[in-house]
């Protein structure tokens, strides 16, 4: 028999996996119909998956804590391996908790809150151990332990939700006749289904007035009959709504619309200025493209400077609509802390700052380094760096805009003087292998290397290692309750 608390766990992950059911069964029809009955599921494989295994092979499970029996559907059968979901439990592991949020399981965020944030942590360092010496097959120094957030909801600075005239509907809702898909929600896509949303009551991924704010405008277009967009035939007026909440105190908002409506947008924009007096700083769009992205768009300020400052220790940092920065405030500044101690700096050194983005690193290492050097591809970005040293009074940072295989030639040097110090920060699909040969070439007696994805960065240690040892090996947590996390690895030159 469940306790209250395991009744609970058993209700909302019954709803969750009648929603990868109804999934799976609608893109999987050609499939097989395997199951496999009460595998207990033994460890954490990485990506949010745990494996358990049958017939000689590795199942990898999504949704399941090691310790769970359960029957799993399979939906990919390979020789070695097979992946699939979960069907029906028969034992919950002793290690599940109940999740915090009604929407878990749903809206295709928060993957892990059934486990207990140790758990976490404890999954999260055995995946960056696991991709570094699987991938990476190199000679490892001792991992030191994952830095844990104090924060674990209410900790992002920046959400974006969606209004949508499509809800996604629960499994239990499918067979009631009297709900409808067609109804103006707001909230997150549902995981797999782009053209339906999952209408979100209370968000814990940012504080307040991220909640109060979207039911606001969400109230609004109800009540002025203002068309909410239609992600699949491209129409409709009210879009996204991007939220920046700083800890300076500073908030932004940036609402999307699919087209031009004055009258209707300035009512919108002054109901909410009336409403949250606290916003510093309220912006809109209009988005005629097919996608969401901000590239090639221009946010026009509506209220206030356009723009909002973040602190990192000391530094400000100005964050536009189109600014990337990390999301996680407290965690980054403790992201760049282990950046700056790994670079060993004593004021002599020139750094080279890769994917530099907008300066933050660079700029949060600058007042133990004779110069900073930063290279982004994205020009955009390098505007906000230059702005961004300027704020800070940093006089000895260059940023330059283009791809660091082309910039960095003997030339450059020559201009600018070859590192002492190398920090890259590149996206999860890791450094290009003529970069990696680039930075092998550079020489810098010192490379940290900051990754969002442990498995690409191993790839790429395997190639530095041909000139680089790997010295110190640090995880830090930013996102928890998923199985994301950031590796900060410093390499030395060989002698």
């Amino acid at each position: 028999m469940f306790s209250k608390q395991g009744e609970r766990i058993n209700c909302l992950l019954k709803r969750r996996h009648k929603v990868f059911i109804a999934y799976f069964c609608g893109v999987r029809r050609k499939k097989r119909n395997i199951i496999l009955e009460k595998l207990l599921i033994e460890d954490y494989a990485a990506e949010g998956k745990s494996l358990a295994r049958a017939d000689g092979k590795v199942v990898f499970v999504e949704n399941t804590v090691p310790g769970d029996i359960a029957d799993v559907k399979l939906v990919k059968n390979k020789k070695d391996w097979a992946e699939g979901f979960v069907t029906q439990y028969h034992q919950y592991s002793s290690d599940r908790v109940a999740p915090f949020c009604s929407h878990f399981g749903v809206c295709g965020g928060c993957q892990w809150q059934m486990l207990p944030y140790e758990k976490q942590l404890f999954y999260k360092q055995k995946q960056v151990a696991d991709n570094l010496s699987r991938i990476g097959k190199i000679a490892l120094p001792e991992m030191m332990p994952i830095l844990g957030a104090e924060k674990t909801t209410q900790y992002r600075n920046k959400l974006e939700y969606t209004f949508s005239n499509k809800r996604f509907l629960l499994p239990e809702e499918l067979k009631d006749e009297s709900v409808s898909s067609s109804q103006n929600v707001s909230g997150f896509h549902a995981k797999g289904i782009f053209d339906k949303v999952v209408h979100i009551d209370t968000c814990y991924l940012q504080d307040e007035p991220t909640n109060q704010l979207r039911h606001a405008v969400t109230n609004w277009a109800l009540q002025h009959d203002a068309s909410f967009y239609d992600i699949k035939f491209h129409t409709g007026w009210l879009r996204t709504m991007q939220l920046r909440v700083c800890e300076t105190g500073e908030v932004m908002v940036n609402i999307m619309f699919g087209y031009e409506d004055e009258e209707k947008r300035k009512q919108l924009m002054d109901h909410i200025l009336s409403q949250f007096p606290q916003l510093t700083t309220l912006l809109y769009t209009i988005n005629d493209k097919k996608n969401d992205s901000m590239y090639g768009l221009s946010p026009q300020a509506y209220y206030g400077k356009g723009y909002v400052i973040e602190e990192l220790e000391k530094f400000k940092f100005k964050i536009g609509p189109k600014s990337f920065f990390q999301t996680n405030t407290k965690q980054g500044e403790r992201l760049y802390q282990v950046a700056r101690e790994f670079a060993e700096l004593t004021g002599k050194e020139t750094v080279y700052d890769l994917y530099c983005g907008t300066g933050s690193i660079g700029i949060f290492v600058s007042e133990k380094a004779k110069k900073i050097i930063g290279v982004e591809a994205v020009e955009e970005a390098i505007g906000d760096a230059k702005e961004n040293a300027a704020l800070n009074n940093i006089n000895h940072a260059s940023f330059f805009a283009g791809d660091v295989i082309d910039i960095c030639n003997d030339g450059f040097f020559a201009a600018h003087g070859k590192p002492d110090v190398i920090i890259t920060d590149p996206p999860r699909a890791g450094m290009h292998e003529k970069l990696t040969q680039k930075i092998i070439d550079m020489e810098a007696p010192v490379v940290v290397y900051v990754s969002c994805n442990p498995a690409t960065q191993a790839r790429d240690l395997r190639l530095l290692d041909a000139k680089y040892v790997v010295t110190k090996i640090q995880p830090v947590d930013m996102f928890p309750h998923t199985h994301h996390i950031e590796n900060v690895v410093q390499l030395k030159l060989r002698n």
